[in-house]
């Protein structure tokens, strides 16, 4: 019986290792993931202020069949035109650094990633200036108009701590809100080359307008930043505002946050303004329903670091 159990034993232990290494010999390990080069890192000096993207990727076994770039790290967010090509452009890049990232993916759903570096140096004709409404010496300022009113009683307030695009009601009657702000360019040498122009526009968290608990309220609350093309001022009402120009306007989307700040690529509209003449910004709701606003700091706002300011980039030569 001892000799029997042993043998037993020793088949089982047999069988167990053969399996074992039957087992091992049919496991299969998957293919190589894509090769991917995203380039050599790149250096570019303003006024340049894109990059061409030249990447690649390679498979041993299978075919590559998709490509993707996203941007992991910048100062601002930049535009890569083809994102889904080994080759891109990138535009409306800022001065710093940037990380790109290559993704290639082949026939078999695996993914391969490189990354590479871009950095946009100033030089040194480049300029970035804070502009602000305030015009010393004019009749009035800062150079802002609020207007939350309709035909029968037309004025607008020239000194209101609020900015806004607005449809609402005054003890039953209904009235329209629009706005008109122009922001002081003399600090802007003549024959300078605009890089960017950013609007910043920050939510009245205490608003007296509205609804008076919430600064943006409403399901069609979006609306337009445009230029202003005539003239206005501290006496202009909603009977006679000034013509708008489209060109280059700003369409600024539904929200249903209670509170959101904004920033605003107003380029071009800056650009014409510097050109056909400096008349300022105006904000209107893209649909002008009943209960619905958007509500910002005003430039007499008591909160000094949330009034309305227009960050500009330029170059001189």
């Amino acid at each position: 019986m001892k000799i029997s159990t042993l043998s037993l034993s020793l088949a089982m232990a047999s069988l167990t290792l053969f399996t074992a290494c039957e087992k091992s010999q049919q496991t299969t390990s998957m293919p190589p993931a894509p090769t991917v080069n995203a380039g050599p890192d790149l250096t570019i000096t303003l006024p340049v202020d894109s990059v061409t993207l030249s990447g690649s990727a390679h498979d041993s076994v299978s075919r590559i069949t998709g490509y993707i770039w996203s941007e992991v790290s910048g100062p601002n967010t930049a535009q890569i035109v083809t994102d889904g090509a080994p080759k891109t452009v990138v535009t409306g890049l800022v001065p710093g650094s940037y990380v790109f990232q290559l993704m290639a993916v082949d026939s078999l759903g695996q993914t391969g990633v490189d990354t590479v570096s871009v950095t946009l140096v100033a030089g040194p004709n480049f300029h970035t200036v804070v502009l602000h409404t305030f015009f010393p010496g004019t009749s009035y300022s800062p150079y802002e108009l609020t207007i939350l009113a309709n035909s029968a009683n037309p004025a607008g307030n020239a000194a209101d701590i609020e900015l806004l695009a607005e449809t609402w009601t005054i003890n039953g009657i209904e009235v329209w809100g629009r706005s008109f702000f122009k922001f002081n360019t003399s600090p802007i040498p003549a024959g300078a080359v605009i890089n960017s122009a950013t609007l910043k526009l920050f939510s009245d968290t205490i608003p007296q307008n509205g609804d008076l608990i919430h600064a943006n309220y409403g399901p069609t609350n979006d609306f337009w930043i445009e230029r202003v093309a005539g003239s206005w001022d501290n006496t202009t009402n909603y009977n006679n505002e000034p013509s708008l120009d489209t060109v280059g306007e700003v369409h600024v989307p539904q929200t249903s946050q209670s509170f959101l700040n904004l920033s605003l690529d107003v380029t071009a509209m800056f650009n014409n303004m510097l050109t056909d003449g400096n008349n300022g910004f105006a904000m209107r709701l893209n649909t002008e329903q009943t209960y619905n606003s958007r509500i910002f700091c005003a430039s007499l706002y008591s909160d000094s670091t949330r009034i309305p300011s227009l960050i500009v980039t330029y170059t001189t030569h």
